[in-house]
């Protein structure tokens, strides 16, 4: 079967307003495209994981509301204190291990990692003072004890390359 080509118009199509050729533009861009990553997110990165305290509450802050963050692509999974416990002895270091995370996962997709391992590992130690402040006499030591075996830990026994695999535990 032969097939006939259909007859065009008598006369062109009417102009379309700009408009709505902005907007069908618009509709025809490919699916994939991905919004760009704001530009600032090295520096977001680097300020939520300082040895400071106020660093330490600006990322809490974030923490309890990602969807905030959602456009910087930041990974917020954790596994908390890895095969430690997370409340040794009643000290509750699992906010401190998930901000751990979240330094090592973000700074091995931006390449950075060992670069910024030992600041990281710091800002964990500070983190585990903090908690430990709480407590006085025996308690406080007890903690200050538990809080130096954990730093040391991650110090030898931390990631230590840019990619590693991202175990992916809801914060």
């Amino acid at each position: 079967m032969r097939r006939r080509p259909l007859p065009l118009p008598a006369r062109p199509f009417p102009a379309v307003a700009p408009a709505v050729t902005a907007a069908l533009l618009l509709l025809a861009s490919p699916a994939s495209a991905v919004p760009a990553v704001p530009a600032d997110k090295p520096q977001v990165l680097s300020r939520w994981t300082q040895t400071a305290a106020a660093s330490q509450d600006a990322w809490l802050g974030a923490r309890a509301h990602p969807a905030d963050w959602a456009a910087y692509g930041f990974d917020w999974s954790t596994d908390y204190c890895t095969t430690s416990p997370d409340n040794p002895f009643g000290f509750p270091f699992r906010a401190a291990c998930a901000r751990h995370d979240f330094g090592y996962r973000n700074y091995r997709v931006a390449g950075a990692f060992q670069a910024n391992k030992s600041r990281l590992d710091a800002a964990f130690h500070a983190d585990l003072e903090r908690v430990c402040a709480r407590y006085s006499g025996a308690r406080k030591a007890s903690c200050d004890g538990t809080a130096w075996t954990y730093y040391q830990a991650v110090r030898a026994f931390g990631a230590t390359g840019e990619t590693g695999p991202a175990q992916s535990t809801a914060p």
